[in-house]
C-alpha cells in the first residue's frame, strides 16, 4: 500500500457516519481538471512522505469506539497492489469500508465484493461511454467500468455515483446518454444507488493549469442534470 495521507476524523466523506480518511497515491488517469495533482502525477508525488499501513492500523485499533467507518481514497486505490488485504484488517477491527473509486478495475471490485469487505461505493461516473476514451486515452474503458457498476449493484453493498461537471469534459446534454448507459449497465442500478451526487467544478486546483481558465457550470445547469436525474434516482443532491 501507498498511503500518501491520512484524515483521522471526518463527517462529511461517509455519509451519515464518523470516519477515518486514507489517501492513497497515484492514479491510472489524469483527468485534467483533477484538484488532487500531488496524488495523481508521478512528477509531484513525494516518494518519501510513504505512511506505513501499519502506522494506519495502529491508530485505527485505538478507535475502535469513536470512529463508524474509514473512506479509502485516492488517486485510485484499486491500483494498491496491497488493497484487498489491508481493506480485511481493517474490517477485522470491526469498522465500516467505503471506498471512492474510478471503477476501471472490475477485478479488483469483484474480488472485495465476494469477500464482502466494501460497505459503501463512491463510483466517480465522469463522462458519457463516447467521451471516456477521449477523457483517459484507454482503450475498452467504458466497459470495464460497465462491468464494476454492475457488480456493485448486484452486491450487498450500499452505492454512490458522483459526477464532477466540467465543461468541455461533460455537458449537461451527456447526462442523458450517461442516464441511457447506466440504465443499460443495469436496470436496477438507479434503484439501488444511495444518492447520485452531482459536483460543481472548481478551478482553483487542477492537474492541467489551462482549466484554471475554464468558467464553471451555472447553478442552473447544475439543476437542470439534477432534474434529469431525478427522474431515475430519489436521492440526488448538488454540491456547489
Amino acid at each position: 500500500m501507498f498511503i500518501g495521507g491520512f484524515q483521522k476524523f471526518t463527517l462529511i466523506d461517509y455519509p451519515g457516519k464518523i470516519a477515518a480518511v486514507v489517501f492513497t497515491m497515484g492514479c491510472n488517469f489524469r483527468c485534467p481538471y483533477c484538484h488532487n495533482p500531488e496524488i495523481v502525477d508521478p512528477k509531484k508525488i513525494n516518494y518519501e512522505n510513504k505512511i506505513k499501513a501499519e502506522e494506519t492500523l495502529e491508530f485505527l485499533s485505538c478507535r475502535k469506539n469513536d470512529l463508524d467507518g474509514v473512506c479509502i481514497t485516492g488517486g485510485e486505490p484499486t491500483l494498491q497492489p496491497g488493497l484487498i488485504e489491508f481493506v480485511k484488517k481493517i474490517k477485522d477491527l470491526g469498522f465500516l469500508i467505503k471506498i471512492d473509486t474510478n471503477a476501471s478495475h472490475p477485478k479488483i471490485v469483484e474480488d472485495l465484493s465476494q469477500k464482502k469487505l466494501v460497505d459503501y461505493w463512491a463510483v466517480d461516473l465522469k463522462t458519457s461511454p463516447e467521451k471516456y476514451k477521449a477523457l483517459t486515452k484507454k482503450e475498452n474503458i467504458a466497459e470495464n467500468i460497465s462491468a464494476s457498476i454492475d457488480l456493485i449493484t448486484k452486491s450487498d453493498a450500499e452505492m454512490e455515483l458522483r459526477t464532477t461537471v466540467v465543461p468541455g469534459i461533460v455537458e449537461v446534454d451527456d447526462f442523458d446518454e450517461m442516464i441511457n448507459w447506466v440504465n443499460r449497465i443495469n436496470p436496477k442500478t438507479f434503484s439501488k444507488l444511495y444518492r447520485y451526487s452531482i459536483q460543481g467544478f472548481r478551478p482553483e486546483i487542477t492537474l492541467n493549469k489551462e482549466f484554471k481558465k475554464v468558467k464553471p457550470h451555472s447553478r442552473e445547469d447544475l439543476d437542470n442534470i439534477m432534474e434529469k436525474i431525478k427522474k431515475h434516482c430519489g436521492n440526488v443532491v448538488v454540491l456547489d
